[in-house]
């Protein structure tokens, strides 16, 4: 089930930059491989926080 998820979510990154028409979509695509990392990062660190701060109130 695991290499099945991976395989349908894994993307060739290379061959879009070999396609891209400009710079400006390969910036597009860096970008839009990179971001739900950093939503994912920032929303387990928003759950951290507020796990901690709870925690720490008691």
């Amino acid at each position: 089930m695991r290499q099945l998820f991976l395989f349908i979510q894994q993307s060739n990154i290379e061959k879009k930059m070999e396609e891209a028409p400009d710079s400006a979509y390969e910036i597009g695509v860096v970008i839009g491989s990179y971001l739900p990392f950093v939503v994912l990062a920032g929303i387990a660190y928003a759950i951290y926080y507020y796990n901690k701060k709870k925690r720490g109130s008691e």
